[in-house]
C-alpha cells in the first residue's frame, strides 16, 4: 500500500505527524532481509531505539513539523534519563524500496522499539501481533475518540500520533473571485468551477499527484458512513460482506473519470508526479488554482505557507458538503522489542499533554489530545471548523477489515494508468472477497 513515496516519504512523514506524517505511500511487505539503514556507536546507559523517515535535526532546522517531534523526544529523554538513538531511512539509499516496506520488515524481526507508522503500516502490524497496546498508558486517557476509532486493532490501541492529520483542498481564492465562482460544497458546484476554469484558459484547474486523489473518493465514498449516525452498522455490514466498498467507492471513482475526461486532471502526469513537487510551482505561480494537501503544508515553508495570493484550505466536494479526510498515522512500540518498557515510557511522555501541547503550538496542527487546542493559521479555519463540528471521513479505520488508505491509492493508480470504473470497482470486490476470505 502507499502513503511514503521514494523521494516523498520525509516531507510527508514529517509534515504528516512530525512525529510522522502522511504522508506519500509505499507498498506493504516483501523485499530483501531487513538490514540496519545507518550504523551508530551503542552508548552506555538506557536506549530506545527509533526508526523514522528522518534523523534528528538541529533544533532550528527549516522543517518544523521535524523540529517539533525532537522536542518532545528530548523532553522524555530529560524526564526518563534515557538516549533516544534515531535509526533513519533515506529514499536516496533504498531506492527500490519504499519507507513501508522497510519498516514492515524492521517491525516484524523486532529490529526497534518505536516506529513512526503510515495508517496501512500500522493495521497490518497490528492484525500480526506486532505492536503493543498502548490503551493503558495515562497519555491515552485523553485522546480524542477519532484516535482509538482508528487506530484500534483486534481491541488493542496499536499507535498514537502526535498531530491528527487533515487533508483538504488549498484553493486560489483570487482566482475564484477573478472569474466570479463561489468556493465549492459539491461535486456539481466543484465540476462548474472547474468548467469556468478551463473556459477561460487554465489548461488544467486541478494540479495532482499519484498519491492524494483518493481524498475525492473518500470523501464522496464515506460522507454518508461518517455523518449519518450509523457508522457502526454500515462497517459492520462492510466487515460481513453483507455490503460492498465497491458501492461506496464508485461516485467517487465516476467523479475522478470525469475530471480526467474534460481534462481539469492530467492523469498521465499525475501518475508520475511526486506530492507537491510536481504540482506546487504551477499553483504557487496562479497557473492553477486547486490542489489537494494536508494541513501541514499550509504552515510549511517548503509548501504552502507564504503565497502572493489568498489561500484557503476548504473541505472536499460531497453530498454533505465540504468533507475533510483524514488518514491517521502514528508511533507504535513493538510488541516484542528489546526495550519495551522504556519505548513505552516514551510514547507516554512524547504523547501526554504537556508535550502534545509544545507540539501543536510549535507546529500550529490538530491535536490528538481533546485537552489541546492550538489556534491555526487563517487560511485553515474553513477547514478546522468543519472538523470542530464533527464533520469528516476517516481515510483509515483499524475497524475496517479491508484497509483503506493504501488500497484506495493504488486503485486510484490504476484509473489513472487507463482501467474503467469497473475494472476499479471489480478491484475492491476481489479484495474484499480476499480479505474477508
Amino acid at each position: 500500500m502507499k502513503q511514503c513515496s521514494k523521494r516523498g516519504v520525509r516531507r510527508w512523514a514529517a509534515a504528516c505527524l512530525a512525529a510522522l506524517m502522511v504522508l506519500a505511500l509505499a507498498s506493504c511487505g516483501g523485499g530483501e532481509p531487513p538490514t540496519n539503514l545507518v550504523t551508530s556507536d551503542k552508548e552506555e546507559g538506557r536506549d530506545v531505539n527509533l526508526f523514522s523517515p528522518m534523523e534528528k535535526t538541529d533544533p532550528n532546522a527549516e522543517n518544523v513539523a521535524r523540529t517539533a517531534s525532537d522536542l518532545t523526544v528530548a523532553m522524555a529523554e530529560e524526564k526518563l534519563g534515557v538516549t533516544v538513538a534515531y535509526r533513519t531511512y533515506t529514499a536516496e539509499t533504498y531506492q527500490d524500496r519504499t519507507y513501508d516496506d522497510v519498516a514492515l520488515d524492521r517491525a516484524r524481526s523486532n529490529m526497534d522499539d518505536l516506529y513512526l507508522l503510515n495508517p496501512d503500516t500500522i493495521m497490518t502490524l497490528g492484525l500480526e501481533g506486532k505492536l503493543a497496546d498502548l490503551s493503558g498508558l495515562d497519555s491515552a486517557k485523553n485522546l480524542r475518540d477519532i484516535i482509538f476509532t482508528a487506530n484500534v486493532v483486534d481491541g488493542k490501541l496499536v499507535a498514537i500520533p502526535q498531530e491528527v492529520v487533515a487533508y483538504g483542498l488549498f484553493v486560489n481564492v483570487d482566482m475564484f473571485k477573478q472569474y466570479g465562482l463561489e468556493l465549492p460544497n459539491t461535486p456539481e458546484e466543484f465540476l462548474e468551477c472547474c468548467r469556468v476554469f478551463k473556459e477561460n484558459g487554465i489548461s488544467t484547474p486541478i494540479g495532482a499527484n499519484r498519491w492524494w486523489l483518493e481524498t475525492f473518493v473518500f470523501a464522496q465514498a464515506y460522507a454518508g458512513l461518517y455523518n449519518g449516525g450509523n457508522t457502526e452498522e454500515e462497517i459492520a455490514a462492510l466487515n460481513s460482506g453483507e455490503a460492498k466498498y465497491s458501492d461506496y467507492m464508485r461516485p467517487g471513482f465516476e467523479f475522478l473519470q470525469t475530471l480526467i475526461d474534460e481534462g481539469y486532471v492530467d492523469a498521465e502526469k499525475a501518475l508520475v508526479s511526486e506530492a507537491i513537487e510536481a504540482e506546487g510551482p504551477d499553483f504557487l505561480a496562479q497557473r492553477t488554482p486547486i490542489v489537494m494537501a494536508y494541513w501541514g503544508a499550509a504552515n510549511s515553508e517548503t509548501a504552502y505557507a507564504k503565497t502572493d495570493f489568498e489561500m484557503q484550505v476548504i473541505g472536499f466536494p460531497s453530498s454533505w458538503g465540504q468533507m475533510p479526510v483524514m488518514p491517521m498515522t502514528g508511533w507504535g512500540v513493538g510488541a516484542q522489542a528489546e526495550h519495551l518498557e522504556d519505548a513505552m515510557k516514551v510514547i507516554d511522555v512524547i504523547t501526554s499533554d504537556e508535550a502534545l501541547r509544545l507540539y501543536s503550538e510549535h507546529n500550529r496542527v490538530i491535536s490528538p489530545s481533546k485537552n489541546v487546542k492550538v489556534d491555526c493559521v487563517p487560511a485553515l479555519r474553513p477547514l478546522n471548523d468543519r472538523i470542530e463540528e464533527g464533520v469528516y471521513v476517516l481515510g483509515s479505520n483499524a475497524g475496517m477489515k479491508v484497509e483503506q488508505w493504501g488500497n484506495t491509492c493504488q486503485i486510484v493508480q490504476k484509473l489513472l494508468g487507463g482501467a474503467t470504473v469497473d475494472e476499479c470497482m471489480a478491484a475492491f470486490d476481489e479484495l474484499q472477497a480476499d480479505t474477508l476470505g
